[in-house]
């Protein structure tokens, strides 16, 4: 990595050089870190760096330089940051990860940059109130109740009735999400969120859990932006997901394989949830179902979305989204910003593979063959054969490969989904 002093030299010779702070990036938000080097731009990583909470080692050799702050403690990170700040204007915060949105909107806001105003943080990381705030704005969703121990459960299941799904107010990555369909299930799931020990960015989760209405039907995002107050839906992509009681995420199609009034009828509706939460400028994930053909919130995020779905909208839309947030935040050109390129393909995918709750395996039996195909773009192994593995194959810490993988179109792209699951066998150890 270059001493701070030549990089600062060579950046201030460039017109168009900005200075972005991206807090404690991981997973989708490293995309921060690599766009703005690919402008020139000076990147501030504020990170921990100990324990649960180190960057990749190609975030480190992107970076400008490294903030070395407990990120998880306001007080020291805002100190350290604004002591930056003096010394070297910072002109973006971004957050790495869900969890610190709170960090980047307050930080803005310290700062009087542009960003999520703290006023509306709850809205996009608390469910609950996130659900109150589009229950006000007279948008249909799924019944609701909050619960803090076993005691309240019968009474937030007669209130939501049956099936539901209990969830923590607070978490991501679809941990401990859970359908139900008696008192009994329910109250295990929330025995399950108070006895969890692991930690996600060394966070443990609040005991209030959110019991919610089930509502069938299949399941898509609507990722996109907002800009002087305008929202726009990017793109609307169609998630697949694996066996209930469970969630977890198998794949991604972009775009949904959907006729366009449908597609129009979730942007629509994706927008009004935005505005109801109040994002008036930023990235947004919405979550959605559309049962009996009428879209119904499921969640939604401040923040980039995450399984490679940015990868997937830039191959299929052209528009880099991480690029289009970081010009508009700055007040640059999003051209100039390099925000939007051609397209690369008319859809795009990923497919996720498990090993089935053995607990680990031997060998993916086909993996070559696949990797030559054309098609694939890209196809990491996430966890190494031998390695442990959850048994429970509930969150994104299952998923043990990916494929990522582009098609002449929507059904196409679902066509191949179907068939890497095919041609691929998770050799059991």
């Amino acid at each position: 990595m270059h001493t701070i002093t030549e990089l600062r030299a060579r950046f201030r010779g460039s017109s168009v050089s900005k200075r972005v702070l991206v807090v404690q990036p991981a997973f989708s938000a490293n995309a921060y870190v690599a766009h703005a080097h690919s402008l020139g731009w000076e990147i501030l990583v504020a990170s921990h760096e100990s324990d649960g909470r180190v960057v990749a080692d190609a975030v480190r050799s992107l970076a400008t330089e490294i903030l070395t702050v407990d990120t998880n403690d306001n007080a020291a990170l805002e100190a350290a940051v604004e002591a930056s700040h003096q010394q070297d204007p910072i002109h973006a915060v971004v957050a790495g990860g869900e969890y610190y949105v709170p960090a980047a909107a307050l930080l803005s806001a310290r700062l009087g940059l542009s960003g999520l105003a703290p006023a509306a943080v709850d809205l996009v990381r608390h469910k609950a109130r996130m659900r109150e705030a589009v229950a006000a704005s007279g948008l249909e969703q799924p019944k609701f109740t909050v619960v803090r121990d076993a005691a309240e459960i019968d009474a937030a299941c007669a209130h939501v009735g049956l099936p539901a799904v209990v969830k923590p107010v607070d978490s991501g990555g679809s941990v401990h999400v859970s359908r139900v369909d008696t008192p009994d299930e329910a109250r295990a799931a929330l025995a399950a969120i108070h006895a969890e020990e692991g930690f996600e960015f060394d966070r443990a989760l609040t005991t209030d859990a959110i019991v919610e209405q089930y509502v069938p039907g299949t399941e898509y995002s609507a990722d996109g932006y907002v800009h002087d107050g305008e929202v726009v839906v990017v793109a609307v992509t169609r998630k697949l997901l694996g066996p209930e009681p469970r969630f977890l995420e198998l794949g991604h199609l972009t775009p949904a394989p959907l006729d366009e009034p449908t597609r129009s009828a979730l942007a629509a509706y994706a927008t009004d949830v935005v505005k109801a939460v109040r994002i008036t400028t930023g990235p947004f994930h919405c979550e959605l179902r559309l049962s009996d053909g009428r879209p119904v919130l499921m969640e939604v995020a401040a923040r980039l979305p995450g399984d490679k779905i940015t990868e997937l909208m830039e191959m299929a839309t052209g528009l880099v989204l991480p690029g289009r947030v970081l010009a508009d935040l700055t007040g640059s050109d999003p051209v100039r910003a390099k925000a939007h390129k051609e397209t690369f393909a008319k859809a795009a995918g990923i497919r996720f593979l498990t090993a089935g709750g053995t607990g680990s395996y031997a060998r993916l039996e086909g993996w070559e063959e696949l990797s030559a195909e054309p098609w694939v773009v890209a196809n990491p192994v996430l966890i190494a054969p031998g390695a442990p593995i959850k048994t429970t194959e509930a969150d994104y810490s299952c998923r043990i490969a990916a494929v990522v993988f582009t098609a002449d179109s929507p059904e196409e792209a679902h066509e191949r989904w179907t068939e890497i699951g095919e041609r691929v066998r998770v050799i059991g150890a």
